[in-house]
């Protein structure tokens, strides 16, 4: 039987779930992975406005995921999670739970991926809203209160829940244009608040809380919806291995202590700790000459 801590990560898929889970795997956790495809070619909804509906199979799924964590030396645990599903949520916890015991570790990355992130306001409908916030703050929450009271009873656990710079400030234009839609960023706005008040509501000093702020991520959905093309120019962007290496480091580090209750910003503490070899990549020498 494994000793090792075990990792729960939603929208593992692909992605900074997927690079989280073999980041964690190489940090000696075994990792249990949730999404909603499990295997590659399914088709599911990401199209982020209304009437650009597309369901086209992204690369990434959880067997390809649990393929690499294994590759690693670790144990990987596939389980399908549906953020809009709140009974799946519970399940998937149970099923953790019953084949390896206590979670560890919970990374809240999932988002919901849909028709009303990137709407503006005259275009959105409640609908839309409704579900984006129901899989960015009420899925999290659930699977807070269900994985939560069995770290406060034992006395340790870390949460890190996967936030935006969007929440924190206005667009620098409209969406469509390099800009972030309504639904998304006040849905971001609300979570962002959590961990702060988990700090202050439990303050066992064996438990950690943690918010990370990736900064700009080219994935595998940001190519397919275009969200590259919109944004470049205003943000450089960075792999998903960069989000991933502080997850591994806030889960693993002493040190990571004093950002407990606090928004850790993933690409300035990767820089400034080198925490992943390569990256930043060297700046040209005739650079802005």
């Amino acid at each position: 039987m494994s000793t090792a801590p075990v990792a729960f990560i939603t929208g593992a898929s692909r992605g900074i779930g997927a690079a989280s889970a073999v980041a964690l795997a190489r940090a000696g956790y075994d990792v249990a992975i949730s999404a909603r495809s499990l295997e590659e070619g399914e088709r599911h909804e990401h199209g982020n406005r209304a009437g650009a509906e597309d369901d086209r199979p992204l690369p990434g799924s959880l067997a390809t995921t649990a393929k690499a964590v294994r590759a690693c030396g670790r144990r990987a645990l596939p389980v399908r999670l549906d953020l809009l599903e709140l009974a799946s949520l519970t399940a998937a916890v149970d099923s953790v739970e019953r084949e390896w015991g206590a979670i560890d570790l919970l990374v809240n990355n999932g988002i919901y991926q849909g028709p009303g992130v990137m709407d503006r306001v005259l275009d959105l409908r409640l609908e839309d809203a409704e579900k984006t916030w129901r899989g960015n703050v009420l899925a999290p929450i659930q699977l807070i209160q269900r994985v939560l009271p069995a770290m406060v009873e034992r006395g340790h656990g870390t949460l890190i829940n996967l936030v935006s710079a969007s929440g924190f400030g206005d667009p620098p234009a409209p969406t469509g244009e390099g800009g972030w839609g309504f639904a998304y960023s006040s849905s971001k706005a609300a979570i962002t608040r959590l961990v702060g008040i988990l700090a202050v509501e439990h303050p066992a000093p064996g438990l950690r809380f943690f918010n990370l702020e990736p900064g700009f991520i080219v994935t595998e959905l940001v190519k397919r919806t275009g969200l590259g093309d919109e944004l470049k120019g205003r943000y450089a962007g960075a792999p998903p291995e960069v989000p991933a290496a502080v997850i591994a480091w806030l889960a693993t580090t002493d040190a990571a202590g004093e950002w407990h209750g606090k928004t850790v910003s993933a690409q300035r503490l990767c820089a400034e700790l080198a925490l992943l070899p390569g990256w930043p990549p060297p700046r040209d020498a005739n650079e802005g000459s």
